[in-house]
């Protein structure tokens, strides 16, 4: 996409001569080696710089409204972060306050995640995706409601986790409805698996809340054997096992018509423990929610 979007009427193709309409995909083409956004997202931010790898997700470049490329434009240098791996991140500064930071893995639309913002002003989230047309709605929706505690982040997780996160910044992660990737051939590409977590768990804080939800209830079985053998995570439910969807994880619409049609969804909820000792259990709720 090019930035003809914020070009003089004059410069701009007779066939763009007019204002968008809001929600209408934006079609029109860019100049070869032109960046989709110049303001906006980067489309590799990481490049090179970094092994290649098995990943637990792919890019959507799928197609975008005036709205949300207007919202990527305008807000991201203000709100977004391109994961790049080449800088450590000081979340105090990004965020412009010393509130408890919560990641979030893979938000879609943005829509449950405006909604937590929203609900607990005094939690920051730093929200992470590839999915160009959510980045842009969350933006969208983090303007119209003013949600001043909410980052959204472009690329891979694990880069972010890994090079430019600092031990124990971290007070909760939230993985919620990752790709389930259902072929065995493709299990390895899953996200949830022993090396996630130690690399997840240098990144929080002892206390901290992990928080996984599916619908396919295969992984959420594996998802389940996995935290339950690590030792730096405990599970919050005195019987093991999966909980009850918590009142801060909003019931989301595409949820909402799976659970019409019979589908199963789990959460689980699990603490990050003390360093050291795992048999320590806080008395004081799990932080991160």
């Amino acid at each position: 996409m090019s930035d003809s979007l914020n070009a003089p009427e004059a410069s701009r193709p007779r066939h763009q001569a007019g204002p968008h309409a809001p929600g209408v995909p934006v079609r029109h083409t860019r100049g070869k080696g032109e960046p989709r956004f110049p303001d906006g997202p980067s489309a590799d931010p990481a490049g090179s710089h970094f092994e290649r790898r098995i990943r637990s997700f792919q890019p959507r470049r799928s197609r975008v409204t005036a709205g949300q490329a207007d919202a990527l434009q305008r807000l991201w240098p203000t709100w977004g972060l391109d994961i790049d791996g080449q800088h450590t991140i000081d979340l105090g500064e990004m965020f412009g306050n010393d509130h408890p930071v919560v990641l979030e893995i893979g938000f879609g639309m943005g829509e449950a995640t405006a909604q937590m913002a929203a609900a607990r002003p005094g939690t920051n989230i730093l929200a992470v995706d590839v999915h160009t047309p959510g980045q842009g709605n969350l933006l969208n929706l983090a303007e119209q409601q003013k949600l001043s505690n909410i980052r959204v982040g472009n690329g891979d997780a694990i880069i972010l986790l890994r090079e430019m996160l600092t031990e124990d910044s971290l007070d909760g992660l939230r993985v919620y409805f990752p790709d389930p990737w259902p072929k065995k051939r493709h299990h390895k590409r899953r996200l949830i698996q022993p090396e996630f977590l130690d690399l997840a768990a240098t990144r929080l804080r002892p206390g901290a809340l992990v928080h996984c939800a599916t619908d396919w209830e295969p992984y959420a079985e594996q998802m389940l054997e996995v935290l339950t053998a690590h030792p730096d995570f405990e599970n919050t439910q005195a019987d093991g096992g999966f909980a009850s969807r918590p009142e801060f994880r909003p019931l989301t619409r595409f949820e909402g018509q799976g659970l019409d049609k019979g589908h199963v969804v789990n959460d689980l909820l699990f603490r990050r423990v003390q360093h050291g000792d795992r048999t320590d259990r806080s008395a004081q709720p799990p932080t991160g929610a």
